[in-house]
């Protein structure tokens, strides 16, 4: 079963953000298209800047870097919306195309080859990964954009909130002799090590899945 997301559908607050469909008049005559795109990238760079203080790289499309103010856990959709239903409250997570990404404590990505090993997945093939230090993961949109802004776009499930420091949402390794439940930051982010633990588990197990679903869709029929 393909895993949706409703889109974002009302406008920005505080203008109106020029879509794909038709872009307001520039001056100069700058109405393309490319021109519009550029002030929806603009737009999108100024909202995770000014907004959330979050650093971003130039696009198409605009990119934040990771390991600065988090890392990011990428794991396919499916697996993804399973350890949701699950973990209850993480930090922000977006999709993208057939990806979840999950934000997490700077560092984290560093730490997830050895979690896996100590929690016994090292040896699986999971696709479940890390970006942190010197990576860069699409911007998603920021809510309440234009539906057409989205069309193949990373989009929020859990988006950040402006104004609200990340970093205490974000799941982390819990410090020496905190009880388990907790990430590093705050009381609601979950402990890495049990998001890492589901996040595994739910992989392996839309794997079998999937790998199920297409045998039997391949098996030849069989008449008595």
């Amino acid at each position: 079963m393909a895993f949706t997301v409703p889109l974002p559908r009302d406008p920005l607050e505080g203008g109106r953000i020029p879509s794909e469909e038709g872009c307001a008049p520039l001056g100069e005559g700058r109405t393309s298209l490319e021109d519009g795109r550029v002030l929806i990238e603009d737009g999108r760079a100024q909202w995770y800047e000014n907004g959330l203080g979050w650093a971003t790289v130039s696009g198409p499309p605009v990119q934040l870097p990771t390991g600065l103010r988090f890392d990011v856990l990428e794991l396919p959709a499916d697996a993804g919306a399973a350890v949701l239903r699950r973990i209850g409250p993480t930090g922000p997570v977006a999709l993208h195309e057939e990806r979840m990404l999950l934000l997490v404590a700077a560092g984290s990505a560093d730490e997830l080859p050895g979690l896996l090993d100590w929690l016994e997945w090292g040896s699986i093939a999971l696709g479940l990964t890390g970006v942190g230090a010197g990576g860069r993961v699409p911007a998603p949109v920021p809510p309440r954009w234009p539906r057409a802004t989205a069309q193949g776009a990373a989009v929020w499930l859990r988006p950040p909130e402006p104004g609200r420091a990340v970093e205490p949402t974000l799941p982390a390794l819990a410090p020496f002799g905190r009880g388990s439940g907790h990430g590093g930051g705050g009381a609601s982010a979950p402990d890495l090590v049990r998001l890492v633990d589901t996040a595994a588990t739910e992989c392996h197990r839309a794997r079998l899945l999937r790998g199920n679903t297409l045998r039997t869709n391949t098996q030849p029929l069989a008449f008595s």
